[in-house]
């Protein structure tokens, strides 16, 4: 599963060569990019070359790039470092109009890339008290405000239905309802494929 890879894929800068001009991807480890991952860098890069986005985007890198398809739609989730996410998101409404044109019919969301680190046992060898941001309660709900930017989360209620499972409701500030009220299904099936949990969104005329 994919919560699985975001458990084993430290993204620390220190741990990744550095961008060069001419890449736009840099894999945690050396890991060698798929051909969708480079093609997604070379779009990237194309932006940076001809539209005004040079200046934001010359040390700006991805670490990766995946599409999924649901129910006959096709989403392609990028995902950054978590040190360049607010730079990106300064940027992020035009990098996602420009890429939607260029990959037509797929929804483009970028994500950090984080790292969740399994609860401390009395076995364990790290002394460290575990970082609240890389629980694994702490990686959803980031994976949840990355997800509905620029809007954002307002209010969140679990619904538990009869047969034990659950069912997020969440509430987005309603100011960005034109812009996303198109993508929420694409939100709901990201967010399952990488959690595994299932959350529907709502703009509510008031914030609970």
């Amino acid at each position: 599963t994919w919560t699985s890879f975001l458990s084993h894929c430290p993204i620390e800068v220190s741990h990744m060569a550095v961008a060069s001009g001419t890449v736009k991807i840099v894999k945690p480890r050396g890991e060698a990019a798929s051909e969708f991952e480079k093609e997604i860098s070379q779009a990237i890069l194309e932006l940076e070359s001809s539209t005004d986005l040079k200046a934001q985007l010359r040390e700006l890198f991805i670490t990766g790039a995946k599409e999924y398809e649901f129910q006959g739609k096709r989403a392609i989730v990028v995902f950054v470092p978590v040190p360049q996410l607010r730079a990106f998101q300064r940027i992020q409404s035009r990098l996602v109009r420009e890429l939607e044109k260029k990959f037509s019919g797929r929804h483009v969301v970028f994500l950090a890339q984080r790292r969740i680190l399994r609860k401390p046992t009395r076995k364990s060898r790290e002394k460290q008290p575990r970082p609240r941001s890389r629980t694994l309660t702490a990686v959803h709900d980031s994976i949840l405000e990355d997800l509905v930017f620029p809007s954002e989360v307002v209010g969140k209620r679990t619904r538990i239905r009869l047969d034990g499972s659950r069912l997020i409701k969440v509430h987005l500030d309603k100011n960005q309802q034109t812009n996303l009220e198109h993508k929420l299904d694409t939100f709901s099936s990201v967010y399952k494929k990488l959690t595994g949990k299932e959350v529907t969104f709502e703009f509510p005329l008031y914030e609970p």
